[in-house]
C-alpha cells in the first residue's frame, strides 16, 4: 500500500481524529489490518465487530504490536489511556471500503472483478497464473470477496502492481453493487448463475440480477464478460442495453471450446483452432478456462502463450483438489457447496473412475443458505447420487439425511449409507467404512468443516500425501 499520513487517512474516510495529548504529529500509515494478531509496524488497525470477535477489544494489542493508529466506531470508549491516535467513524467496515475506493482510484493498476455462483476462485487463479507471466499481478488472498475481503485485496496491492484480480461474493441483494463501486473494474466477469444463497435471494432470477449489477461499477470504457450458457444473464444485459463479450459451451458464445475430451485429472479442447490441455478435472473447469481466455486476450496475450501457461495451472486448495492418500484417491472439494457444484463434483468422481475398478465413496455435507428450497434441492442431490453409482454414502448434517433417504429409495444398486450429525463423528467412523483403493469425494458447505475428515484420512491411511501418478 502507498503510504499516507494519519491526517490524510482521516480525510479520506471522513473520520474524527483523536490524538493523545497535544501530539498531532503526522504518523505514516504503510498498511492496514483487521486482525491484531497479524499487525505489522506501520499498519492502521481497523477495529471491526464480527460474529465471534469485536476488534475494539484488541486496539491496545494492535498498538503494542506496531499499529500507528486505529479506526474505531464513534462510541468507542477505551479502557485505558491510549498513546496513539484513533480515528472515529460511524461504521468501520464502510470506512475500510472508502479507503479501498480511494486507493484503487489513486493507483494505475487495472482491476479484473469476478463474480458467479461457482468457479470464481478457480477462474481467478487461472487468470492470475497466466497474466503474472507478463505483468506484475496481485490477486485476492484466499476467498477475500466480501465487504472486508475485497478492500483488503485492493489495499494490499503493492504500489507497482499492474493488474489486480479480485473476487466479488454475495449472499444478499445489493452486495455486488456495493463492492463493484469500490473495485471500479476495468473488466468484470460473471462465471455462471446457479441456485446458491437462495435464502438471501429467493429465486434464480434475483441471483442473476445481483450478478449483473457488477456492471454498475465498470469504468467508462470497461468490459463486461458473461457466460452465455445462462440465458438470464443475456436477457438482463439486453434490458440494460449492455453489450457483453460472451463465452461458454453453447453455439451463441463468442469464445467457445471445441473438440472437448475430459479424461481423469485433465481435459483437452481447442480454442480458436489451438489445442489446449488443462490439468484440472471436469467440464466446469473448461468453462473457467474459457472465462480466463476472454480476459487474457484483452491484455494482448496470444492464444499459444495462454495454452502454454495453462499446462502448469494448479487447483485452489479444497476446490476439486486431487490427493493421493496412501491407496486412496481423494477429491478434496470441501470448501463450499451448492447444487451446481455438487453436480460438477459428482461428474468429476465419475470421470476419475471410468473403468469402474474402484469403489466410489461420497462424504457429503449439507448445502446451506438454500432457504425454502433446501429440502427439495437436497432431494434432487439424492437422485443425482443414486444415478452416479455411489456405493458408500456418508452424510454429515441434518439436511443430507433427506439426501440419503432419496438416494436409498431411487438407487437400483446396493448403496451403503451412514448418516452422522457432524464431521467430528464422521471422523470417528471412517476407519470402519473406508477401504484401501477407494476413490473418495469430500464435499459440503463451509459450516460442515469437512476438511477435518481429509486430515483423518491422512492419519488413517498414510503419513505422507503426494499427488497421483501422472499428475
Amino acid at each position: 500500500m502507498k503510504q499516507l499520513t494519519v491526517n490524510q487517512l482521516a480525510d479520506v474516510i471522513k473520520a474524527e481524529p483523536l490524538f493523545p495529548g497535544d501530539d498531532r504529529q503526522a504518523a505514516v500509515v504503510s498498511g492496514v489490518s483487521t486482525d491484531s494478531r497479524t499487525i505489522s509496524n506501520g499498519d492502521c488497525f481497523f477495529a471491526i465487530a464480527g460474529d465471534n470477535f469485536d476488534g475494539h477489544k484488541f486496539v491496545k494489542d494492535a498498538f503494542d504490536k506496531g499499529a500507528v493508529c486505529a479506526v474505531v466506531r464513534g462510541n468507542f470508549q477505551p479502557q485505558m489511556q491510549l498513546e496513539k491516535p484513533v480515528l472515529k467513524v460511524p461504521d468501520t467496515v464502510i470506512a475500510l471500503g472508502e479507503l479501498a475506493r480511494f486507493y484503487r482510484n489513486a493507483q494505475r493498476f487495472k482491476v479484473i472483478a469476478i463474480t458467479g455462483s461457482v468457479g470464481k476462485t478457480t477462474a481467478r487463479q487461472i487468470i492470475h497464473h497466466v497474466l503474472s507471466s507478463r505483468f506484475k499481478t496481485h490477486q485476492s488472498p484466499k476467498n477475500y470477496n466480501n465487504q472486508i475481503g475485497l478492500p483488503l485485496t485492493l489495499l494490499t496491492a503493492p504500489p507497482d502492481t499492474e493488474i489486480v484480480v479480485a473476487e466479488l461474493g454475495t449472499n444478499k441483494t445489493g452486495e455486488i453493487s456495493y463492492l463493484t463501486k469500490i473495485a471500479s473494474p476495468d473488466i468484470a466477469i460473471i462465471t455462471n448463475v446457479y441456485p446458491a444463497h437462495l435464502e438471501g435471494f429467493g429465486s434464480i432470477e434475483e441471483i442473476a440480477k445481483e450478478k449483473i449489477s457488477i456492471a454498475e461499477g465498470l469504468k467508462a470504457a470497461g468490459m463486461l464478460i458473461i457466460n452465455t450458457d445462462f440465458p438470464l444473464l443475456k436477457n438482463f444485459c439486453d434490458e440494460r442495453k449492455i453489450s457483453p463479450l460472451t463465452f461458454g459451451l453453447s453455439v451463441p458464445a463468442q469464445i467457445r471450446a471445441e473438440n472437448i475430451v475430459c479424461s481423469g485429472l485433465k481435459s483437452s479442447f481447442t480454442i480458436e483452432g489451438t489445442a489446449v490441455e488443462l490439468p484440472l478435472a471436469g467440464q466446469a473447469n473448461i468453462v473457467n478456462a474459457l472465462a480466463a481466455w476472454a480476459v487474457c486476450r484483452q491484455f494482448n496475450i496470444k492464444i499459444e502463450d495462454f495454452a502454454r501457461a495453462l499446462r502448469t495451472v494448479k487447483p485452489a486448495d479444497m476446490r476439486a483438489q486431487i490427493l493421493q492418500i496412501g491407496t486412496l484417491t481423494v477429491i478434496n472439494d470441501c470448501y463450499n457447496a451448492n447444487p451446481a457444484s455438487m453436480v460438477n463434483a459428482l461428474q468429476m468422481l465419475s470421470a476419475l473412475n471410468t473403468d469402474g475398478s474402484r469403489r466410489p465413496v461420497f462424504i457429503c455435507g449439507d448445502m446451506n443458505e438454500l432457504g425454502k428450497e433446501a429440502e427439495i434441492l437436497h432431494q434432487q442431490l439424492g437422485k443425482q447420487i443414486a444415478q452416479s453409482n455411489i456405493q458408500l454414502l456418508i452424510t454429515v448434517g441434518p439436511l443430507t439425511k433427506i439426501t440419503a433417504q432419496t438416494a436409498k429409495q431411487i438407487a437400483n444398486h446396493n448403496i451403503q449409507i451412514i448418516c452422522v450429525p457432524d464431521s467430528h463423528i464422521a471422523c470417528n467412523i471412517l476407519k470402519n467404512f473406508i477401504k484401501d483403493s477407494d476413490i473418495v469425494l469430500v464435499k459440503g458447505s463451509r459450516a460442515a468443516r469437512l476438511e477435518i475428515t481429509i486430515e483423518k484420512l491422512k492419519e488413517l491411511f498414510v503419513s505422507e500425501v503426494s499427488a497421483p501418478a501422472g499428475r
